[in-house]
């Protein structure tokens, strides 16, 4: 009997094993199609950009695109991203870390990409998505960008390093551009919050500000709960990004790295 239940135990071990080695497997192979989908996407809009500044030598200035969905006003190798995916908005990077990839929205469904590629297939990673109710192109007044914090470091990932002041004076600068647009922001707050029902600070709420002082009001709380102060106090009129992943010293926190666009 003893030794039935020996056998037993052992085959549990390994089936149990197995399932693990199976998961962890897959985890690390989806990370990497969705790396190497984003290189291959970042590498053919550098390259038509590089193209197009290399013609701007040679030819006339020519007049800004409108703001647009038109691929044809697009800027050079966004028409791409835009043709793989039409929910694509804009294109986000940090020099020196992993993050550089695109950015999708969905209006009538706020999360969709939280779980999904840019295919739009089901993913664990999921992408990097805009909130439902901002306008990335105008912009509005607050634009907040959610995505997981994945422990493969892709993703927001990267935005546990700004907790530290170090990483901040190391590199404070965001890229985020539309589809039309070439952006700069700078990072003025680093903050946990938590997303519970009735508690925390809703950030992502704040898209439009009614007035100055809801717009105050808001870079005061934002500076309040930051880690450290930057010295950066954005102004009303200022358009501000925050980027936003889970935090794990709180009950289910938010790590939220707010910036100001300077260009």
């Amino acid at each position: 009997m003893k030794k039935i239940l020996f056998t037993l135990t052992v085959l549990l071990l390994v089936v149990a094993f197995g399932v693990s080695a199976f998961m962890v497997g897959n985890y690390l192979l989806e990370g990497k199609r969705q790396d190497d989908q984003m290189k291959d996407l970042a590498s053919q809009i550098s390259l038509a950009q590089s193209e197009a500044a290399d013609e701007s030598l040679v030819t006339a200035p020519v007049t800004e695109p409108k703001e647009t969905k038109d691929p044809n006003a697009m800027l050079p190798g966004y028409d791409v991203l835009y043709q793989q995916n039409s929910d694509a908005v804009g294109w986000i990077k940090i020099e020196g870390t992993k993050l550089n990839e695109a950015v999708l929205q969905t209006p009538n469904d706020p999360n969709f990409y939280l779980y999904a590629d840019i295919n739009k297939q089901k993913s664990d990673h999921g992408s990097i998505y805009a909130w439902s109710t901002a306008d990335v192109n105008k912009p509005s007044d607050n634009v907040t960008l959610f995505g997981h914090n994945m422990k493969d470091g892709s993703k927001f990932a990267c935005l546990g390093a700004y907790t530290s002041k170090t990483a901040w004076d190391n590199n404070n600068l965001i890229s985020f551009d539309t589809l039309t647009e070439y952006h700069m922001y700078k990072i003025f707050a680093v903050f946990k919050t938590s997303a519970n029902e009735g508690e925390g600070f809703k950030y992502h709420q704040f898209v439009d500000a009614a007035n100055e002082q809801e717009f105050n009001d808001f870079v005061s709380t934002c500076k309040k709960l930051a880690f450290y102060d930057t010295g950066i106090t954005p102004v009303y009129g200022d358009k501000l990004l925050c980027l936003s992943t889970c935090e794990y010293t709180l009950e289910n926190g938010r790590l939220v790295v707010a910036a100001v666009r300077i260009t």
